[in-house]
């Protein structure tokens, strides 16, 4: 058993440490080491008493063999302490100490019968019963101490006199009266150090109570002071803290009068302690304004002995207006009766003020979000209405006999439209981002096909340009995956765009790397890498700001509104994506996007894609279909009469919803084409009505100026199969025609 030193300053530690059993061996061996010299008086004095009468060698022999048991003990009680620091078994301490003992008693016991059977000292044998009591009692005592020491020294010296004795009696018989009357006489004194021993034990034992008892009280004493004096240093400090708060604090008896109050509250109040002590808060501080209900709501949690929290509304001593924000705790004494309560006031009124002025601004900020997002919608659709005949119409003047110099100017119109809904569609895209009402809509696709889209779209532009365009896949994750990839095709439209408008000569990359995450899905590594004429570097940290560009020369000679990587990197981010660019100008840029993607649940059919359908095909899917337009602008309706001019179809026009309703349930056609924004009825209210009552229901596809995410939704949830935003080529209108009629007949599309 290790003997770890005590508690410094721990009375009731430091007694455990002392009384118990390691402790007591402990004390045990010091007395035992530290008497040594006291008890070797009687030794020496009984052997010069046994030299004088039975001769030197009996004095010298019982003397050597009295100081061998003494040094055999002692000298292995002196390293107790020692063993048990080092980590020995208490209990073979003891056992080993036990035997010590036992020799030292032994020792003792051969010197008495020394003297019990001398030449001249066993004539009167009333000495070495003297020293064998003298002996039993030095033996006895330590019984509480070491018990297995007391009880071996005290069993040998309890059969030694029945030895003595016994050898007496079969050396001189019963003869002899003085044999009876020692024997006697030593039982006598037997029982009394019997007797005296029983005492000393108990003795010790009730002082050991007693000390228990008297340290533990102390200590209970002590911890009670220390409590008094900490709660009368903290009551101290509250009293400071109170008296000096910025807050008012008052103190109610538990009729709700006010005891005390501190400065603040006359600060706050304009009311001296004078004047508030012994009214009531409210008749003192409520006004016309408080609100009676939460009053009665503080005195009904206060009676019920809750903490209550609230604002009010009061009045201050010259007649200002106050908002409190009070904090009233119910004291409760040992009856569980509210004995007072604690009120703790902040004067909250310029945050009441703030607040507001904050829901004023709020409003105000609503309102104009409102404004701005129902003028981006109608410039939107305004814009886009007028730009749908000017694209559509030189698409059909491209495809008629035109001269050379006639095909240059309608090509530059189509490509200056076109800049200017690229301007349209990013001015738009990042309003919508900056107001947060831009969201995505995940759903399952083909990572390959939404890669390859944008590919094949701008593939004529590069070759236009003489560069080559590659596509590069590796890594082993996931090919269908669950996320918004309308929006990861205009980040890869717009990276492409900018790098084949930055290249003059050598080609552009995109690499795929698609990886399977260690916790699911993808992690996705698109790199969009050009031949162009980079971007220096102290530009670099720049080129993701909105309007900007590598230098202004760039704007002049390429165009743009140097939004498109702004909006990029704001879609990547809304993505939990990044973004990156590496550049060394003359030899190109590498931009690096990094996407996390779960996989997609089973493999998606992507709805979003246009199909690709040859002439003969979409002829076959057209012919003899009952087409109905809604369409309330005049040149749109002459743009797609002239776009499905050559098709045997059945070509119908409705100039506001209500009679795209009428036409579609009196002529039940196969497929409408639908404006959003129309007179009568929406084209949304129209679809809802046409779905509703129709009992033949024809393909509504959208064809709608309004181009947002929302606007998609929307059209799709009220029951339209495609949506197609304004200006539409001819092509996609076709293909996208003839996707849903296919879909409709049962065919495979794509």
């Amino acid at each position: 058993m290790h003997q770890a030193a005590p508690p410094v300053g721990d009375p009731l530690a430091d007694f455990e440490y002392r009384n118990n059993q390691a402790g007591l061996l402990v004390r045990y061996a010091r007395g035992r080491v530290a008497s040594f010299g006291r008890r070797q008086i009687m030794t020496v004095s009984g052997g010069l008493i046994l030299w004088m009468m039975n001769g030197p060698l009996s004095g010298a022999v019982a003397m050597l063999i009295a100081i061998l048991g003494e040094a055999v003990d002692c000298y292995y009680l002196r390293g107790i302490e020692a063993r048990l620091l080092r980590g020995q078994p208490l209990a073979r301490v003891q056992r080993i100490s036990t035997l010590t003992a036992g020799f030292q008693a032994l020792t003792i016991s051969i010197c008495i019968a020394l003297s019990w059977f001398g030449s001249r000292t066993s004539e009167s044998p009333l000495f070495a019963v003297a020293f064998l009591a003298g002996a039993a009692i030095n033996g006895g005592v330590v019984l509480p101490y070491h018990r297995g020491a007391g009880t071996v020294r005290l069993a040998i010296f309890g059969i030694l006199p029945v030895i003595l004795f016994g050898v007496s009696y079969l050396r001189d018989g019963l003869s002899g009266t003085r044999l009876v009357m020692d024997a006697a006489g030593t039982m006598l004194l037997g029982f009394m150090i019997y007797s005296f021993l029983d005492f000393a034990v108990a003795g010790f034992r009730r002082h050991l109570r007693d000390t228990r008892e008297l340290v533990e009280k102390g200590g209970e004493l002590k911890a009670l002071n220390r409590r008094l004096a900490a709660q009368q240093k903290e009551a101290h400090r509250l009293a400071l803290v109170a008296r000096h708060a910025n807050d008012s604090v008052l103190l109610l008896n538990r009729r709700g009068q006010i005891l005390w109050v501190n400065e603040a509250f006359t600060r706050t109040t304009g009311y001296t302690a004078e004047e508030a002590i012994g009214r009531m808060p409210g008749a003192l501080l409520n006004g016309p304004e408080t609100d009676l209900a939460t009053v009665d709501r503080l005195h009904e949690a206060l009676a019920q002995g809750i903490p209550f929290r609230c604002e009010v509304q009061n009045r201050t001593k010259s007649g200002e207006t106050l908002w409190i924000e009070t904090n009233q705790v119910p004291v409760i004494d040992e009856h569980g009766e509210v004995e007072m309560i604690v009120a703790v006031e902040r004067d909250v009124t310029r945050a009441k003020q703030h607040e507001q002025d904050m829901i004023v601004a709020r409003h105000a900020a609503e309102e104009g979000a409102r404004a701005k997002a129902e003028f981006l919608a109608t410039m939107s659709h305004e814009i886009r209405t007028p730009m749908n005949g000017v694209i559509g119409m030189a698409d059909l003047l491209a495809e008629s006999g035109l001269t050379e110099d006639q095909r240059v100017y309608t090509d530059t119109i189509r490509s200056s439209a076109q800049a200017l809904l690229t301007i349209i569609n990013d001015v738009l895209d990042l309003s919508r981002l900056d107001a947060r009402k831009m969201t995505l809509a995940p759903e399952d696709f083909d990572l390959k096909t939404c890669v390859l889209e944008p590919t094949r779209l701008l593939r004529p532009q590069a070759r236009g340009k003489g560069l080559a365009l590659k596509l590069e896949f590796e890594g082993d994750g996931p090919s269908y995956l669950h996320g918004d990839d309308s929006r990861l095709r205009q980040i890869l439209i717009n990276l492409l765009g900018n790098a084949i408008k930055f290249t003059h000569a050598g080609g552009v990359t995109v690499r795929v790397r698609n990886r399977q995450a260690a916790k699911g899905g993808a992690n996705l590594v698109i790199e969009v890498e050009d031949t162009g004429i980079g971007i220096p570097e102290d530009k670099l940290e720049h080129i993701f700001e909105r309007f900007a560009q590598a230098d202004a020369s760039t704007t002049r000679e390429f165009g743009g509104t140097g939004l498109g990587l702004t909006i990029s990197r704001m879609l990547i981010e809304a993505m939990g994506g990044t973004i990156k660019v590496r550049s060394v100008p003359g030899q190109g840029a590498c931009f690096t996007v990094a996407l996390h993607l779960p996989e997609a649940q089973e493999p998606p059919r992507d709805d979003t894609c246009i199909a690709d359908f040859s002439d003969a095909e979409l002829r076959r899917i057209l012919k003899g279909k009952h087409i109905l337009t809604a369409e309330d602008a005049e040149v749109n309706r002459t743009l797609i009469r002239k776009f499905l001019s050559g098709f045997e179809v059945d070509l119908e026009f409705a100039h506001d919803g209500r009679e795209a309703v009428d036409k579609a349930l009196a002529q039940r056609p196969d497929l409408m084409l639908m404006d959003m924004s129309m007179p009568e009825l929406s084209g949304i209210e129209a679809t809802r009505l046409i779905r509703a009552e129709a009992d033949h229901q024809p393909v509504i596809i959208a064809l709608t100026a309004n181009a947002f995410d929302s606007d998609r939704a929307a059209c799709l949830d009220a029951g339209m199969d495609g949506f197609l935003s304004k200006p539409v080529r001819r092509s996609d209108l076709l293909a996208v025609m003839a996707q849903q009629l296919s879909v409709v007949r049962g065919e495979a599309v794509g």
